[in-house]
């Protein structure tokens, strides 16, 4: 097989010499050689997978695990043969997928016991041998054993929350369920049940006492302020109206009865679960080992996977993340229900979901699309959710799930005046593109656009705000980055095993050659970096934000592995997210894990907040290759200067240090897993949490005096949307609040422009 791929290599590499010398692509733009190569080094991907289609259906199975076993061998050739930095199967990553899969389980370390990870262990150096022999005995006996061990704590858990619990007892729990080994023995898994079990009651105990404690000093009245202020919503609405005063027993014993109906309504989705459900995750935990973005897509998920592309769907309007103490909130839609809300921010992880007039369900330990299941719901309808704030506090949000439209993903601006000069802010989430016709709308015409209207409306610097903007489209990235530079190259990419491709801009016209400052976060990623790495490599624009950016330098395809099977008797089968590019800045340098360091560093509250490439599982090393061949720009004349001007102001800046401290305030709260299941210490360190955060609140009422308007055309929108209207005003009235944005205003007004080195017949007008 070995001469065949070879072969294969051979002919690619032909096919671009062919591609680069034949004279009727010689007059081929850049970019469309860009996709061509690419679409070719995508070519040979496919043909080298494909060709297991003799062996995948030729072999032969005899029992009735064919598709687990087919599935199994599918994905681990896919891997071997088009990752871009495939990892040897050896014992060493037997061991890795060992523990990672029985940590993916069995997280809070509740249903399996010391003697079961003992027999597990005879499998610990031998999956790498099972993965090639396609066999599965070891997920197997951990499925087996798994379903009866969850079988078993149906009855821990009923028996556990019969007594009730004394928080007047001095006892602490450690949530942080990695650093504790499993229970000796069936007697101290019981016991572990029980801490955990408490520690999920307190909360509620906590809100009950809570609102008690207003009915009793304020009477009916301090009930209704309490619903309005968002203490407490376990309950129905209408019912925290009139609620009696409980006595501390009455409390434990309904807390412990919402508790027990968590957990039944758990353990019924769990029994809703198939193998299937199960080997799926055994299937991600082998791929995650090769890197945090290679995926595999189980049919239903392939679908929800396509259906998110189409830009519609309904629910809260929130992207979550799994971690084992609930759905962390990785990011926020623009205009969807908690947008509108206010109180949820990214950070921010939902520990329990109710509906409208239902006790709230416990998420810990739930499978995140489980949770999602029951976070999402048609339009209209209520979803109550339990929340940890990122600085600890426990709230219960109420929202109506709504249609979100991801509208918002598209480039927006903004004008700015101070004094009597104007500027120009364009925001863009995202790198879009519509794949099937590029033409129709992109993220750089549309970023061309809005620089031209602000051009036409006097602005006189610009800023391109690139936070929490998860990357995109590539060729995007390098036509966007034409709009502010003559020519010349944008970034280098590299597939495995070969050279370098570097992708450039050659069209010498400059859409925007005033001052242009970009603005980053640790959640800037991917085509983010790549934009901000080559305008700060150019010396063109000074890159404002956090200490780095989010670190994601490599690339992605979608592989559908229904088209590599020649006959398939197993029904769709799903698709694999495969790792198949590298990216480097054109100084040479990966953007994988170091992402790009801004210029001027600025805290912010995510700042010692685990969320960057470098906290992720297995992620591809950093590297460097040769530096491309490229000119800085000559158009500013103290750069170096208002560089150092920028970082004299932000060190004396009193929202600066406000923001810096809330950022250590909240690390050191994450920091602290060791919580104390006695009520009154407990109840002490809620208040000193609510105490210290109301005191960063004042975060928020910054006033940068700074005035922001919309652009004439989206003015005379407004008449006819006035949720665009909302929307804009929103978005200005926290751009007011911005101190970053506030210095990036300054860093314009310091920028000296060298009119000498501008080419002003080389200026491009772009009508939009």
């Amino acid at each position: 097989m070995a001469w065949f791929f070879q072969y294969l290599r051979e002919l690619v590499n032909h096919l671009r010499m062919r591609l680069d010398n034949h004279p009727s692509n010689r007059r081929l733009s850049s970019n469309k050689k860009i996709l061509m190569k690419r679409n070719l080094a995508y070519a040979m991907i496919v043909m080298l997978i494909a060709v297991a289609s003799c062996s995948f259906t030729n072999k032969s199975f005899e029992n009735n695990d064919d598709k687990d076993k087919l599935l199994l061998e599918l994905i681990t050739y896919v891997l071997e043969k088009g990752h871009y930095d495939p990892k040897d199967i050896d014992d060493d990553f037997s061991v890795s997928v060992f523990e990672d899969f029985i940590d993916v389980i069995d997280p809070t370390k509740r249903y399996f016991i010391e003697e079961d990870i003992m027999e597990f262990e005879q499998y610990k150096f031998q999956i790498d041998d099972q993965i090639k022999n396609t066999e599965i005995s070891f997920f197997n006996i951990v499925y087996d054993r798994l379903m009866q061990r969850m079988g078993e704590a149906k009855g821990i858990y009923k028996e556990v929350l019969e007594t009730p619990f004394d928080y007047s007892q001095e006892e602490t729990i450690n949530i942080k369920y990695s650093e504790e080994a499993f229970a000796a023995s069936k007697q101290d898994l019981k016991e572990r049940w029980r801490k955990q079990l408490k520690y999920a009651t307190l909360g509620t105990y906590d809100s009950k006492m809570t609102l008690d404690r207003s009915i009793a000093s304020n009477g009916s009245s301090g009930a209704k302020d309490m619903v309005e202020v968002n203490v407490q919503k376990n309950l129905p609405t209408e019912k925290n109206m009139d609620v009696p005063v409980l006595t501390s027993a009455e409390a434990e014993k309904s807390s412990r009865q919402s508790t027990k109906k968590t957990l039944d309504e758990f353990f019924d989705f769990v029994d809703d679960m198939q193998r299937k459900d199960w080997f799926v995750q055994y299937i991600n935990t082998i791929v995650d080992e090769f890197d945090p973005h290679t995926f595999y897509f189980a049919p239903d998920e392939k679908e929800k996977f396509d259906t998110s592309m189409s830009g519609k769907y309904q629910g809260i309007g929130a992207r979550l993340q799994k971690k084992p103490t609930g759905a962390k909130i990785v990011d926020i839609i623009s205009g969807g229900p908690v947008w509108r809300d206010q109180r949820l921010e990214v950070g921010d992880e939902i520990v329990k979901v109710g509906q409208k007039g239902e006790d709230p369900i416990d998420i810990v330990g739930m499978r995140l699309d489980d949770a999602i299941k029951m976070i999402k719901g048609e339009e209209g309808t209520v979803v109550l959710l339990t929340v940890r704030k990122i600085d600890g506090s426990l709230d219960v949000v109420e929202l109506t799930r709504d249609t979100v439209e991801l509208e918002e993903s598209f480039a927006k601006s903004a004008n700015i005046i101070k004094e009597d000069k104007k500027y120009g802010l364009i925001h863009l989430p995202k790198f879009y593109v519509n794949f099937e016709d590029y033409g129709e709308r992109n993220a750089a015409s549309d970023v061309a656009k809005e620089v031209e209207r602000l051009k036409e409306e006097g602005a006189e610097g610009l800023i391109l705000d690139l936070r929490d903007n998860g990357g995109g489209s590539l060729k995007t990235v390098v036509e966007m980055a034409g709009l502010f530079i003559k020519d010349g190259p944008v970034v280098q990419v590299r597939s495995s095993g070969e050279g370098k491709e570097v992708y450039d801009d050659k069209d010498e016209r400059i859409q925007w050659d005033g001052p242009l400052v970009i603005l980053v976060n640790e959640l800037s990623a991917s085509a983010s970096e790549i934009l901000a790495a080559a305008m700060q490599d150019y010396k063109r624009a000074i890159v404002i934000g956090s200490k780095q950016t989010f670190g994601k330098g490599t690339v992605q395809n979608v592989i559908p592995l229904d088209n590599i099977v020649r006959s398939n008797e197993h029904g769709d089968l799903g698709a694999i997210k495969l790792t198949t590019q590298k990216f480097y800045r054109i100084n040479g340098g990966s953007t994988q894990l170091e992402g790009v360091k801004s210029d001027v560093v600025v805290p912010d509250r995510y700042s010692y907040i685990d969320l960057g490439e470098r906290d992720q599982s297995n992620p591809l090393k950093w590297d460097k290759i040769s530096p491309a061949d490229y000119v800085p720009w000559e158009g500013n004349i103290n750069y170096e200067e208002t560089i150092a001007n920028s970082k004299k102001r932000m060190a004396e800046h009193p929202q600066i240090k406000l923001i810096e401290e809330n950022a250590q305030w909240i690390k050191s709260e994450s920091d602290e897993t060791t919580i104390s299941l006695k009520y009154d210490t407990y109840r002490d360190e809620v208040d000193k949490d609510k105490e210290k955060s109301n005191y960063f609140k004042k975060i928020a009422e910054y006033d940068s005096k700074l005035n922001f308007k919309s652009l004439k055309y989206e003015q005379s929108l407004f008449t006819q949307d006035s949720v665009l209207r909302e929307k804009r005003d929103r978005w200005h009235k926290n751009l007011a609040k911005d101190v970053y944005v506030e210095e990036a205003i300054n860093v314009l007004q310091d920028l000296q422009m060298n009119n000498i080195k501008k080419d002003h017949s080389k200026l491009a007008s772009v009508k939009g």
